[in-house]
């Protein structure tokens, strides 16, 4: 059972996330194992098994398929390359605490006491798998992903303008029971959560399923993780994105899309397409090979717009 305990303040600082993607690669990673609630991630399953790179073992290592997982791989982030930063921003002492206590759990490779240590070399080995993981087995499927969180989280917002927060955090979870001060949800160890006035960032997740989860430690920014209410056959509306995909590589279609809702700087387009400063810069250099996009210079920025041979191509992977 997990505990979190209110004060009126914590109550007025309570909000709701928007999508997440540290929260949900991480939690992605025990979908892909557990093969559970076949109806809604088996589509999505089958085609991740096929792309997941040999390095995503290093994730494997820090994310167990149950149990406790590495605290400061969940920074909030609303943008992947944000994430990611922040992920690479751990201090020492919170990479020792989270190696240190998985190591309790599981035995570790020899790899992760580099990370422990804090070695520069491994975080960025972290971070480039981190960032090739999304690229192959969820970048596809990534606006099908924000999309469903975004249709819970409107309806959450009714919810809570219409009843008020209480009302709220009873339906968060079929095992959600608020009286206040306390919420409870059922979670697989008793656990307690002070808030202390700084409120609770409650993040509705696609890849959550089952039950809640939050952080171990208590020094992060507190936050509730739970699953949304989905919808049965979400993954064939993303048909005409892997069409580009397949045609492009799942990373370089994710870009050509971005600059095709709009013309954007890299900085911009980083993280419109989720994903690293470099990348987009790699992408984008190809692309304009290719003769799919113009870059300008604009002062210290440079913009890039799709070429009328792009907006073909574009129009093409969507079909009629």
């Amino acid at each position: 059972m997990l505990r979190v305990f209110f004060t009126p303040e914590d109550l007025a600082r309570t909000t709701i996330s928007p999508p997440q993607p540290m929260w949900e690669t991480v939690l992605s990673l025990h979908r892909l194992r557990l093969r559970d609630d076949a109806m809604v991630y088996d589509e999505w399953r089958r085609d991740a098994v096929r792309a997941v790179p040999p390095a995503t073992r290093m994730l494997t290592d820090l994310v167990p398929p149950r149990g406790y997982y590495a605290d400061f791989l969940t920074p909030a982030a609303s943008s992947l390359e944000e994430g990611v930063s922040a992920m690479l921003g751990a201090t020492k002492a919170r990479l020792r605490t989270d190696v240190t206590t998985l190591a309790e759990v599981r035995p570790l490779l020899s790899w992760t006491t580099s990370l422990g240590e804090g070695r520069p070399d491994a975080l960025r080995q972290l971070g480039h798998t981190f960032d090739r993981y999304f690229a192959d087995c969820l970048s596809s499927y990534w606006p099908q992903v924000r999309a469903a969180v975004e249709r819970d989280l409107a309806r959450q917002r009714e919810l809570l303008s219409l009843n008020g927060i209480g009302a709220l955090l009873a339906d968060l979870h079929p095992s959600a029971r608020w009286r206040y001060p306390v919420l409870e949800v059922d979670y697989p160890v008793e656990q307690t959560l002070r808030l202390r006035g700084r409120g609770l960032r409650l993040v509705p997740s696609f890849f959550c399923a089952g039950r809640p989860t939050t952080f171990l430690a208590d020094e992060f920014e507190p936050a509730l993780v739970y699953p949304i209410r989905h919808e049965v056959g979400w993954s064939r509306a993303g048909d005409a994105q892997r069409s580009l995909a397949a045609l492009l590589g799942p990373t370089r279609a994710r870009v050509l899309e971005a600059i095709g809702e709009r013309p954007c700087s890299t900085s911009d387009l980083a993280r419109r397409a989720i994903t690293t400063l470099p990348t987009a810069s790699r992408q984008t250099s190809i692309l304009r090979s290719a003769g799919l996009i113009t870059s300008i210079r604009d002062g210290q920025s440079v913009v890039h717009s799709v070429t009328p041979q792009g907006q073909s191509l574009l129009a093409e992977s969507i079909g009629p």
